[in-house]
């Protein structure tokens, strides 16, 4: 059998030795061999010599020649001796012997940050997941699903029966056959390195090895080691570092992200003593920065070889059992065997018991060994679940000790086991797994319970006890799926648990006390958030408690036997007193003293809680006839008590009773009626009132509430003058009848009533929806969830609400359907105060809306069940009455101190209760208190202090005007108040039609004036028509270029400073007037993205190339100031922000950045507003001879200018003179375009400034035109006014900075633009046509054209005359050349057309062949249209210049987006509308002009192909559904890094481009400065500005600078129209075509610095994110 190539003789040996054949090369056979324990020994001594000569020979390792070595002499030859052949012939065999290579489970591990699907609809439970690849090869891509970023160490649950109610396996899982294999060899090899690697990772000596690994030769060399901890930060590390080692920055934190990483470094290599000194170094500076020193450890290097060899094994190990089923049950019987020595325990407990001592890399190595083998098959998966379960307390316990996170710890290995239905079932019959999860728990909080055995937690360790709550989750996962067939097993272990899960709530019972604190206020807030974290880690586990008894009768009842001896042996809170008598309107109640604020409450009841929510199982099961044979007579007095305290305690709270013991107890009664406790505490308290209340005498009962609110002496007649007693009586009394209420009308509880969880999630669903629209989100958020994370919102939304869709921004709202309000109850008790007001305001406001009345009136609740029926009978007894008749009794008196409004509503509430039961009958309470409350009835209606709620009382007047039962008299006085209230309507109503009527008469004498002025002014109306023929006059000259200028239609006119409010008109002697503008370098129309442009390579910046690969664009949002104004106000926010924390981020003050002082844009600089200097308009007719005419065209000039009234007066005038201020901010403006434009420093004397402000002008005009173009819009009448009046701004900035600089330099930058069209003499190397931007070019010689006029002596320019001539000849002459270079560039057919057109087409196209024979095939041909679509653009980019340079109209039909645009255009800028015609006007000079430009050398390299007209870019095209890209995410692998550490994909919208951000292996070096792979990129892609796709966050990054950047929503969202930021509610995603729509903009509008900056002053930063690592 030929060997692997390579294979060098010291692989041999081994196989020389155990196989006892002689060494051949081409035949290994291992017929013949030694005794296994020879074998064993051989292996192991070849071990011992080799792998300290592969590992740690040096400090620095090359990975991939130490693996190399690795497989070569170690790996290798293992492999050769299991399969008994060359590996790869074995494999081979092995897998056509098995009949299928797929494993029938995935197995994939998790790393931390992974995306991992869950399946609402077929999931077992919320922890059964499927990793990306199987989740796109399943069915449930298809139905509800939900997607979440993986905590790390879990692993995929495909091909696991057991974890799917349907569809268990993706395709490539399908269960298959498998053959299992068994050979002697992989028992033996198996056993021997895994006995080793335990070995080796559970070795303590760090010196010495066991003896049959020692080599011949030890060496005196060691590694210090460094390991991780939760203790110390990065940058102590590094700082630790540093000084220990005398390392350098760099290297210290390549040290500290692997010691991160991998758990431990060696951070030196030498002697003993050195490594010793080393060690003393870090411990002793560690220590200085926290108490605790760095661990650190002295490790031989031998010793350090075999531990890392002993990691490699085990990715070895998981590489060889996933070759076949028969291989990984091997292995998983040689994990599990029993040791030879007893006192020891199988290796893979060995491996548990020592996790908490390894380092985070090795803990890393076991776990997945332990996911790949043991846990891949059922019947080891259940033996190690006994395992495991065996080893519980004591793997909890070291879990306790331990500083590391739970995902890497062994215990997180509870949710691979306890959440398997089969196996839970299994481990609570044979492993009691209930009783020890318990045990555990209370062993390590025994140290909490105080004398009276009851939790205290002051002054408790809250890391610690944060990891004892974990515990709690593998509690849960055990009961997460209750059984449908019980055993007397199952049931006897159950109860078992359940007895010892009710003793660790006894501790509960009534801990934490609290007594209202007098005189003084409390000096220490006490500790309660431990206790409520408690409570909300037992929330779902008594729900689930209570649902696995609900499915068995007996269990239930014998339940709550154990349930009620369990609260009965409690000894919280005994009574002080015995029990007394108490009298009331003839009843007498006999119970305990007892004021809650006098005596200790606590509010943690859990056991009556449970027996409570016991209770409502045993009645909505039937199960409550059989409870009197397993418990005695039940004290129902008793029983509430305890839940009436605590429903008191928050009363009195409420009623500011207990403001001296601080806002611990406020808080504590916000969470105790909050959603995240409600369910399992007041909800609870409320049930346990209701089924006291059923049992009760309802007097008795009410006696009692009356009694434990304080209340009873009041009612009796007995109360106190004191303003601040009566205050809290008042709110008392308020919360009592609250209660009251709650106790007869809130029947949703399957059980009290017969209702559905359905139907009580459809109530909570109205009742929100009552208070507002809302998001899903907010719905979901707002609803209880059970134990598997579910609201059943979906069930029940589209039955009570419509959806309406979200727009560009915010979120899809559901609203109430109509005929869903009149389930509306104002006292909803899960409402919480603030949303109790919101509710009944919205819900009156739409009242009155619909012209109803006011009364919110509530619904009629669902009868109650039998066993709580007689819970109605409160509304009708003595107490009940006497308690409404005082109440009535203080308003009609008027006290106003004694009663309040909120008290009269909720006492109409009861009665609407009463009435809607046909239970109010006055001749049950005797004719006295009958008659004197209906007298009190019939007499509250006339107070004028209650008249907001007439309607509420009309209502009741009349609900009891029906009742059979009332007498005549009563009748009689209610029609009298009823008609009187009749009466005073239909007062009012003839009032407001009066006063209708009255409002219509005047506004019908106003119309009659105003007719009668028009017919007295008629001649002022009749001038009208002529001004608009004026305007249509000028309207039929809008010529913008030439002879035929029109005339300028606007200027600036008078502006209004937005700081001081003063007006003033733009004027060039007056103060300088200024727009907000921020300049920055675009690359929105690069052709050519990556390419950076620099002054010291090629022509720019005067020359532009024609890719347009950065240009620097200046943006406005329209706002003006005075100069003066603006400089004040700059340095005002110079000296406020730098006083302010992480201001920078925001702004830039040494860039001279600053928030608009209106609108707050970005912006750093400002433009000054120059007026237009059109002069009027030019004839075309101007040299005739006509002596009006020449008179008329004197009037161009300006009369005063005596001495240029001759013939060369027609040629030039004087320069505009401007006052100080404008030059002065001409320059400001000019010095930050060229800084920002070219990177570098300010530098007004640089002969580029001018050329930079020509640049920006066109370039923002440029992007202008594509932005038009890209959005279907008009050229003209579609920009705002903000953008149209910092374009023409800017174009007039530009027009002018030819004043602010030196003649001849603009001369020089005029004479190398002309070069590239026309020979000059004094130009040499001008660039072709074909690499220069034509309307840059347009734009400079425009611009510049005018220093030719100036001499030193005498300052002149053009006149109006010279300007429009000189510009309509640059004009025709770029245009010629820009459409040679279309035709250059052009790949299209010739077309055959006719015409004149057609016919100037072929002349021209014949001479450019003539010049271009031979330079490439392309050239054969043209396409008329392919022209003018190239040319298009230019045009459009040369009419918005000319418009703003002149101030001349465009026609109107531009402003229409007409489809044929070129003629309008033609025409606007005084072109034929045959183009072409242009080189048949001037055939000499151009026909030399096409020669020159056809001949030039550059011209062959330039050919590029098609290029115009230039591609429009946009924004990637992203995947419709989500999950392609996260699909795409999982397969990235970073192009600087091997290991399979969390990444964090991000992708570039701009490129699409994937990036490792956020990630040390990926930052580059920007300047002197390392930045992450995004800061990098942004800077060559964007310019310094990027958009990012965070895909595993589902999250867009705005970037604008090293130091900046802010998130942004996503463009995908769920069904409900929501974005999932973090991907928290793991709900499917869709691209919403509009928001990545509304993302295209913001770039292409450069508004993406202002959003950031926005984003920033909003977010008030108080933790900066350090932007340029991303």
């Amino acid at each position: 059998m030929p060997l692997k190539v390579g294979f060098v003789y010291g692989n041999y040996k081994i196989f020389n030795f155990l196989f006892h054949c002689p060494f051949e090369r081409h035949n290994i056979s291992p017929n013949v061999p030694l005794c296994a324990s020879n074998r064993g020994a051989a292996i192991l001594s070849y071990l011992g010599e080799q792998v300290p000569l592969i590992y740690c020979i040096e400090a620095e390792p090359q990975q991939g020649e130490e693996e190399q070595r690795v497989e070569e002499r170690l790996l290798y030859p293992l492999e050769c001796f299991l399969f008994g052949e060359d590996p790869c012939v074995g494999l081979e065999k092995l897998q056509q012997y098995s009949g299928s290579s797929s494993a029938q489970q995935c197995g994939r591990v998790f790393k931390e940050g992974e995306t991992v699907y869950s399946c609402r609809d077929c999931a077992i439970d919320p922890t059964c997941v499927l990793c990306i690849e199987c989740f796109q090869k399943s069915v449930h891509k298809s139905h509800r699903y939900k997607m979440h970023a993986s905590a790390g160490g879990g692993f995929c649950d495909c091909g696991d029966l057991e974890a799917w109610k349907t569809g268990p396996c993706c395709s490539q899982h399908d269960p298959g056959t498998s053959v299992t294999m068994e050979t002697v060899q992989a028992q033996m090899l198996f056993h021997l390195l895994l006995r080793y690697t335990t070995d080796m990772l559970v070795w303590e000596d760090t010196s010495e090895l066991a003896e049959e690994l020692k080599p011949k030769v030890m060496e005196d060399t060691y590694f210090c080691v460094l390991y991780n901890d939760e203790h110390h930060s990065y940058d102590h590390v590094i700082y630790t570092l540093q000084r220990a080692i005398a390392c350098d920055q760099n290297q210290a934190q390549i040290y500290t992200a692997l010691i991160d990483k991998e758990g431990r470094k060696a951070v030196k290599r030498g002697t003993l003593r050195s490594c010793q000194q080393a060690k003393d170094n870090i411990r002793r500076n560690s220590e200085h920065i926290i108490q605790k020193p760095l661990r650190v450890e002295i490790l031989h290097t031998a010793v350090m070889a075999h531990q890392t060899f002993a990691l490699r094994l085990g990715a070895w190990f998981q590489k060889i059992i996933g070759y076949s089923v028969g291989l990984r049950e091997v292995f998983c019987q040689v994990a599990l065997e029993p040791a030879s020595d007893n006192n020891k325990p199988c290796l893979i407990s060995q491996l548990m018991l020592h996790d908490a001592k390894l380092y985070k890399g090795a803990r890393k190595v076991v776990h997945e060994l332990i996911f790949s083998s043991l846990l891949m098959d059922t019947e080891y998966k259940r033996q190690f679940a006994m395992k495991f379960t065996e080893l519980y307390k004591q793997l909890q316990e070291d879990f306790i000790c331990d500083d590391h996170q739970r995902n890497i710890s062994v215990t997180a290995l509870s949710v691979q086991i306890f959440t398997v239905p089969t196996l839970a079932r299994q481990l609570i019959e044979e492993g009691s797994v209930i009783k020890v999860i318990i045990d555990t728990v209370m062993d390590m909080m025994r140290e909490h319970l105080d004398s009276n055995q009851r939790f205290h937690f002051q002054g408790h360790n809250p890391d610690k006890f944060f990891r004892v709550q974990v515990i709690f989750h593998d509690l849960r996962y055990i009961l997460i799926s209750k059984p449908s067939v019980w055993t007397e097993t199952l049931r006897e272990k159950f109860l078992e648990g359940l007895r010892v899960f009710l003793r660790f709530l006894c501790c509960m019972q009534g801990m934490e006390e609290v007594k209202r604190q007098l005189g003084q206020h409390v000096e220490v807030e006490p500790e309660w958030e431990a206790g409520f974290s408690l409570q909300m880690q037992l929330r779902h586990i008594l729900a689930m408690f209570q649902d696995w008894c609900s499915s068995d009768e007996r269990v239930l009842l014998l339940a709550f036997q154990e349930c009620h001896r369990a609260l009965m042996s409690c000894t919280n809170q005994p009574f002080c007193s015995e029990p007394t008598d108490s009298y009331m309107c003839k009843q007498i109640l006999h119970a305990r003293l007892y004021k809650v604020s006098q005596e200790p409450v606590s509010i943690h009841l859990p056991i009556s809680r449970l027996l409570a929510g016991l209770y409502v199982l045993l009645c909505q099961s039937g199960a409550i006839q059989y409870l009197p044979d397993f418990v005695d007579t039940l004290n129902f007095t008793e029983l509430a008590e305890q839940p009436l305290r605590c429903v008191v305690l928050a009363a009195q709270v409420c009623a500011d009773m207990w403001r001296r013991n601080g806002l611990s107890l406020v808080s504590q009664v916000y969470y105790y009626q909050d959603l995240k406790c409600r369910d399992e505490m007041f909800d609870k308290d409320i049930i346990m009132l209701q089924i006291a209340a059923s049992k009760m005498d309802p007097n008795h009962f009410l006696m009692l509430v009356l009694l434990r609110f304080e209340l009873f002496d009041i009612f009796n007649g007995n109360s106190s003058s004191k303003d601040q007693v009566l205050k809290q009586w008042n709110r008392l009394t308020e919360e009592m009848l609250y209660l009251i209420i709650i106790i007869v009308g809130e029947r949703y509880v399957p059980g009290i009533s017969h209702v559905t969880k359905e139907d009580v999630t459809m109530r909570e669903v109205i009742h929100l929806l009552c208070i507002q629209a809302m998001a899903h989100s907010s719905l979901v958020k707002s609803l209880p969830e059970n134990e598997s994370h579910e609201t059943w919102l979906e069930t029940v939304i589209s039955k009570v609400a419509v959806f309406k869709k979200p727009g560009v921004s915010g979120h899809g709202l559901y609203e109430l359907k109509k005929e869903c309000l009149k389930e509306f109850n104002p006292f909803f008790y899960h409402y919480s105060r603030p949303q109790h007001s919101k509710a009944e305001e919205a819900q009156k406001k739409r009242r009155t809306q619909e012209g109803s009345d006011k009364a919110l009136r509530p619904p009629v609740p669902p009868p109650f069940c039998p066993g709580f029926s007689n819970i109605v009978y409160l509304l009708c007894c003595d107490i009940f009455i006497h308690i409404l008749r005082r109440i009535f009794q203080k308003a009609v008196e008027d006290h106003s101190s004694r009663w309040t409004e909120p008290m009269i509503q909720r006492v109409w509430l009861l009665l609407l209760h009463t009435i809607s039961l046909n239970m109010f009958v006055l001749s049950a309470t005797g004719s006295e208190h009958g008659k004197s409350l209906f007298h009190f009835l019939t007499k509250i209606k006339s107070l004028p202090s209650l008249k907001a709620q007439n309607d509420m009382i009309t209502w009741n007047l009349q609900g009891l005007s029906h009742n059979a039962s009332m007498s005549l008299r009563c009748l009689k006085c209610v029609v009298s108040a009823q008609s009187v209230q009749d009466k005073e309507k239909a007062e009012r109503k003839r009032k407001a039609e009066a006063a209708k009527a009255h409002r219509q008469k005047i506004m019908a004498q106003m119309s009659t004036m105003q007719k009668n002025f028009i017919e007295s002014n008629k001649m002022l109306y009749d001038n009208v028509p002529e001004s608009s023929s004026q305007s249509d006059t000028a309207a039929s000259n809008r010529v913008a270029v030439g002879p035929q200028q029109g005339v300028c239609s606007t200027d600036w006119g008078a502006q209004i400073c937005i700081l001081c409010q003063e007006e003033q008109e733009v004027q060039a002697q007056a103060p300088a007037m200024v727009l907000t503008a921020c300049v920055q370098r675009s690359t929105v129309l690069t052709q050519d993205r990556g390419k950076t442009l620099s002054p010291k390579v090629g022509c720019y910046p005067v020359f532009m190339p024609p890719d347009l690969a950065v240009g620097t664009h200046t943006g406005s949002c329209g706002h003006v100031m005075h100069a003066t104004c603006w400089q004040k106000y700059f340095e005002a926010v110079q000296n406020t922000t730098r006083n302010r924390l992480h201001a920078d981020l925001i702004i830039d003050l040494e860039n001279g950045e600053f928030m608009c002082p209106l609108c707050k844009s970005l912006c750093n600089t400002v433009i000054p507003l120059i007026p237009v200097f059109t002069l009027g308009k030019v004839k075309s007719n101007f040299y005739n001879n006509s002596e009006e005419e020449a008179e008329e065209a004197m009037v161009l000039f300006d009369e005063s200018q005596a001495d240029f009234r001759s013939i060369l007066s027609f040629g030039v005038q004087e320069l505009p003179k401007f006052s100080r201020s404008i030059t002065e901010m001409l320059g400001v403006c000019a010095t930050t375009v060229h800084r920002v434009g070219l990177q570098t420093a300010p530098n007004d004397l640089c002969p580029y400034v001018p050329v930079m402000s020509w640049n920006t002008c066109a370039y923002t005009i440029q992007a202008i035109e594509s932005m038009l173009q890209e959005e279907g819009k008009a050229l003209f009448g579609s920009l705002q006014n903000r953008q149209l009046s910092g374009l023409k701004a800017l174009v007039q900035f530009s027009a002018s900075q030819r004043l602010k600089s030196r003649q001849a330099v603009i001369q020089k930058h005029f004479a190398d633009m002309l070069a590239v069209l026309v020979p000059v003499p004094t130009v040499e190397n001008a660039p072709s046509i074909l690499e220069v931007d034509f309307f840059h070019l347009l734009v400079g010689l425009v611009l510049s054209i005018p220093a030719l006029y100036q001499e030193e002596a005498v300052d002149l320019q053009p006149s109006a005359v010279s300007t429009a001539f000189n510009h309509l000849y640059l004009l025709h002459l770029i245009t010629m050349g820009h459409m040679l270079q279309v035709l250059l560039a052009s790949h299209g057919k010739h077309t055959a057309i006719e015409g004149d057109e057609a016919q100037a087409a072929a002349e021209l196209f014949s001479i450019v062949s003539q010049h271009t024979d031979g330079l490439r095939a392309g050239v054969s041909g043209f396409s008329v249209e392919s022209v003018k679509r190239g040319v298009l653009p230019f045009l459009r980019c040369a009419a918005l210049f000319f418009n703003c340079l002149t101030g001349v109209p465009p026609p109107e039909e531009l402003s229409e987006s007409p489809e044929s645009q070129l003629p309008l255009l033609c025409s606007y800028l005084s072109l034929p509308s045959n183009l072409f015609q242009l080189f048949q006007d001037h055939r000499d000079v151009v026909t030399t002009l096409i020669k020159r430009w056809c001949g030039d050398t550059a011209i062959s390299k330039a050919l590029k192909g098609e290029m115009y007209p230039r591609k429009r870019n946009r924004l990637i095209d992203l995947p419709e559904d989500y999950s392609v890209l996260l699909n795409q995410a999982s397969h990235f692998k970073c192009p600087n890094s091997s290991d399979d550490e969390r990444k964090h994909p991000t992708l570039c919208l701009l490129c699409g481009v994937m990036l490792c951000a956020q990630s040390p292996c990926c930052q580059q070096q920007l300047n002197g400065e390392e930045v992450g792979a995004c800061t990098a990129h942004a800077t060559i892609c964007g310019a310094g500005v990027g958009m990012f796709l965070r895909v595993r966050e589902c999250e867009i990054i705005l970037m604008a600078s090293k130091t900046r950047g802010s998130p942004y929503p996503a463009p995908y969202l769920d069904d409900y129209g929501e974005t999932d930021p973090q991907l928290g509610r793991g709900n499917p995603l869709h691209l919403c075509p509009e928001r990545y729509r509304k993302l295209l903009h913001m770039w292409q509008q450069h508004c993406i610095l202002e959003e950031i900056a926005r984003s920033l002053e909003l977010l008030n930063v108080m933790f900066p994110f350090e932007w340029q690592m991303l």
